[in-house]
């Protein structure tokens, strides 16, 4: 009798050890499958500001007529797909094919701005930028849909049109040859794109905390 109860005993201790080892070896594939919170952040500012600095460039080409136009612009185009692919793993894929097509629509509408502004086309300027502003508040209606409780529909259509004020004061400046008012527009795009950045990292990361791994400091939450 007391050799059976000692051989359950041992035999249970042994499932035991299977069992909490196959919960331990599933809870490290799940924090093994999860992205730094730090990592996504700055990921998200790398996209952002190859934005704007694919914008610049797209600027300074349209407006002088340089022969790399179509390669610049087919780079920014390929910020926004990289963009809408960033969103993938947490809203779906066809958000985010959706978000860069709601990009793909801001840059061709930005280079027929450039394009209408250099030519002195004051009609079909006017009515580009209006379509721009549309498009933007497009953009911010998505992304607030996406995201209720942290992208807020006010905020984000506030950045969005910030973001539009000052990179169509950075292209007039260029265009009137005022250069280094067009640097001083590009360094406040710039900022403004952080902090934009910065909202949408943010945001994602309070929605899904489960999909990442909380590694900000004390000091950097701050």
């Amino acid at each position: 009798m007391a050799i059976a109860i000692a051989t359950i005993m041992i035999l249970g201790t042994i499932a035991l050890a299977s069992t909490l080892g196959q919960v331990n070896a599933a809870h490290d594939n799940q924090e093994q499958n999860k992205t730094s919170a730090v990592a996504f952040h700055d990921a998200m500012r790398k996209l952002w500001e190859d934005h704007i600095t694919w914008t610049r460039l797209v600027i300074v080409s349209v407006l002088n007529g340089l022969p790399d136009t179509p390669s610049t612009v087919d780079r920014l185009l390929q910020n926004q797909a990289d963009i809408g692919n960033a969103i993938k793993p947490f809203y779906g894929n066809a958000a985010g094919n959706q978000l860069t097509s709601l990009l793909h629509d801001h840059i061709t509408i930005a280079a027929e701005i450039l394009t209408d502004a250099k030519a002195g086309n004051t009609v079909a300027l006017n009515n580009a930028i209006a379509r721009w502003y549309a498009n933007a508040n497009d953009i911010a209606a998505f992304l607030h849909n996406a995201n209720p409780k942290h992208w807020s529909i006010d905020m984000i259509q506030s950045m969005m049109k910030t973001h539009l004020d000052l990179t169509l004061a950075e292209a007039v400046a260029y265009l009137k040859g005022d250069y280094n008012g067009s640097v001083k527009s590009y360094e406040q795009v710039h900022l403004e794109i952080l902090g934009m950045a910065d909202t949408l990292s943010s945001g994602i990361i309070a929605q899904f905390p489960h999909s990442f791994t909380h590694d900000f400091t004390t000091e950097e939450q701050n």
